[in-house]
């Protein structure tokens, strides 16, 4: 009848060694990380689309802040003469000052909706922090 070990040493445990445990936790957490990069490389190609449009609307504004103070400037200016051509600026001073204030509210609730962002990202990441602490 054949042992599979000699009477005097005992059986080696089948659990792998350090070396394996650390190797193994290295690969996980390598493919952890291939993972969350490929999420946020999905992510940022989709907000591509909305940093563009931010990025008009916000020279758009810019422009019709300037048209604004350049028609009230004149505006003023055409008010001390005393002359009936204030009329037409003041109806152009008062659409470039509706334009920009609704440029200026339309930025504000693209940045409130989080369009800009990566929620399922921040999400994952924020899951891996919890479950490394």
């Amino acid at each position: 009848m054949a042992t599979p070990h000699k009477e005097g040493q005992p059986a080696q445990p089948a659990t792998p060694g350090l070396t394996a445990g650390l190797l193994g936790l290295a690969k996980n957490l390598l493919g952890l990380i291939i993972s969350r990069i490929e999420l946020a490389s999905l992510e940022m190609s989709e907000i591509g689309a909305n940093l563009v449009r931010f990025a008009v609307i916000f020279v758009l504004a810019a422009i019709a802040l300037w048209f604004a103070v350049a028609f009230w400037s004149v505006l003023l200016v055409m008010l001390a003469w005393d002359t009936w051509g204030w009329k037409i600026l003041a109806l152009l001073g008062a659409i470039f000052t509706a334009l920009t204030v609704g440029l200026v509210l339309y930025a504000r609730s693209v940045l409130l909706q989080g369009k800009l962002s990566l929620p399922a990202t921040m999400s994952e990441l924020r899951k891996d922090r919890d479950a490394l602490l």
